[in-house]
């Protein structure tokens, strides 16, 4: 039919009922409906046939509980019962569409960065951009950072999201001025 604007979001939630497990008298609509802009569609569809693979693989289950924009990149929240593996698999596709969603123009999808308006942040190509554009120390442009506690010692990752390869490289501490204890 030509003329039928067609939500992405809805088209979404029906391609992966498994993860997102609708209503059954409203097919298209679920708790985790994404409350992101168009431009960041292909990074979740990317990140929801992962998530699927993983969790098929796995044999757990798996429910997004929330999915939205907050300081200008995505948020995946979601719940279930993973093996440690696939958990930590999961996890690991959730960092990588919320690390591109952080350089990718939420209203497009085309290369962006971070912009302020007022004391609203955004990720935004050019066209799309709002207010100004905030400048970032190059050693952290695309950087993620996590700390997670291994026995009763503190250990700090860091590791720079590379959007040509849709990868992680792993980056030293030091080298930011981070220090483990």
């Amino acid at each position: 039919m030509a003329g039928v604007v067609r939500d992405w979001r809805v088209e979404l939630v029906k391609a992966y009922p498994d993860l997102f497990h609708p209503l059954p008298d409203s097919p298209g609509v679920a708790q985790a409906s994404p409350e992101c802009g168009e431009g960041w569609r292909d990074l979740l569809e990317r990140a929801c046939a992962r998530i699927r693979a993983a969790v098929q693989a796995d044999g757990g289950s798996f429910k997004a509980t929330q999915i939205k924009e907050k300081y200008a990149t995505l948020r995946f929240y979601w719940e279930g019962a993973l093996s440690p593996k696939a958990d930590a698999q999961v996890d690991e596709i959730i960092d990588l569409a919320e690390a591109r969603s952080a350089c990718t123009c939420e209203v497009c999808g085309e290369e962006g960065r971070l912009y302020q308006s007022g004391c609203w942040m955004m990720t935004r190509c050019a066209l799309h951009a709002e207010g100004r554009a905030v400048v970032i120390e190059p050693s952290f442009e695309n950087v993620q950072v996590k700390e997670r506690i291994v026995g009763e010692r503190r250990e700090i990752i860091c590791r720079r999201y590379d959007r040509e390869t849709d990868s992680f490289i792993v980056i030293d501490a030091g080298s930011l001025g981070i220090e483990e204890e």
